[in-house]
């Protein structure tokens, strides 16, 4: 089969096509013959070993797995014996782990779920990840309730927009912070108020909140921490290496007795979540966008341009679209 696999460290220009073999399921596992993959900042992460812990668990000096990519949507093609949710046929999404960049990749039955009706493969590919970790940091990180002002930093990109969706069906008052050109976009997903981050830094406006979702854009944690009402907290989900390792250093030590709350987080792939997920899309409650698909084989360029920092949705592999 096609695969894009690396053998070392680096840029995407290290990523290429190969023809490797085809995936075997063992008993408790799903193959799945792949229609759509998405790119998110772990693949790049993974890829680049921008954050040298990832090594510890990759490999030092090479990754032992080749092939990247989580986010996965297409037709199930074999089972393993301990196999009972799906069946040869079904459409699923989910996630894989690692391996999806490749016409086949296998997964664990608890990671997947049947594909939303109403959704494309290249749709259903674009929700895993993204939406799982907006889900949670919203709803169990932050706790996220009805009537609470949310600001979503980093309202554009694959975790922010959903983060915008899913906080506004939890009935929070968004203000999502963007760049000038995805102002009319966060709008579009139901943000009440919109900041330009070029033009006004929230953290000085004096305005606090309930709940602020961090993703993109830089702010020092205690910048973070004026800007929260007494009993708020402040979930970070994504963002550079900076931001990383100050919230793993430094949020704990920072959250007051009284009530704010500093944390950060790793999302954990949930069936139960993904269920969740597949209902709110199937009901309209969330819409995946997606900015640009590419077939497999300018994967690298998908990953170029995911870490380029300037994608404004979901970045999707199609993979076999048929």
């Amino acid at each position: 089969m096609k695969a894009i696999v690396h053998t070392k460290y680096g840029p995407p220009d290290v990523m290429y096509l190969a023809d490797v073999e085809k995936p075997v399921p063992n008993d408790d596992q799903v193959l799945i013959k792949v229609h759509a993959a998405s790119v998110n900042a772990l693949d790049w992460h993974l890829l680049t070993a921008d954050i040298f812990l990832v090594r510890l668990e990759m490999g030092l000096l090479k990754p032992k797995r080749r092939i990247r990519g989580a986010d996965i949507a297409g037709r199930v093609e074999a089972v393993g014996k301990n196999i009972t949710q799906f069946k040869p046929g079904d459409e699923v999404f989910g996630d894989t782990g690692h391996g999806s960049f490749a016409e086949y990749a296998l997964a664990r039955e608890r990671d997947l779920v049947l594909k939303p009706a109403n959704l494309s493969f290249e749709q259903a590919a674009a929700v895993p990840v993204a939406a799982v970790t907006a889900l949670q940091g919203l709803r169990d990180h932050g706790q996220i309730q009805a009537g609470q002002e949310v600001l979503i930093n980093g309202a554009a990109g694959g975790v922010g927009t959903f983060a915008v969706q899913i906080a506004k069906a939890f009935g929070a008052e968004v203000t999502a912070v963007c760049s000038a050109r995805n102002i009319e976009q966060a709008h579009s997903l139901g943000a009440d108020h919109v900041i330009d981050y070029a033009k006004e830094d929230f953290t000085k406006s004096g305005r606090q909140y309930d709940l602020i979702l961090a993703i993109n854009g830089y702010h020092p944690l205690a910048a973070y921490k004026r800007s929260l009402k007494p009993k708020g907290a402040y979930v970070m989900a994504g963002g550079t290496v900076r931001q990383l390792f100050e919230a793993v250093l430094f949020a704990k030590w920072m959250s007051e007795k009284e009530g704010r709350r500093m944390t950060n987080f790793l999302a954990q792939i949930k069936q139960e979540d993904l269920q969740m997920l597949k209902e709110m899309c199937e009901t309209g409650k969330i819409i995946p966008l997606v900015e640009k698909v590419y077939p497999l084989e300018e994967t690298p360029e998908a990953v170029r341009y995911l870490g380029s920092g300037h994608a404004r949705a979901k970045i999707v592999i199609r993979v076999d679209g048929r």
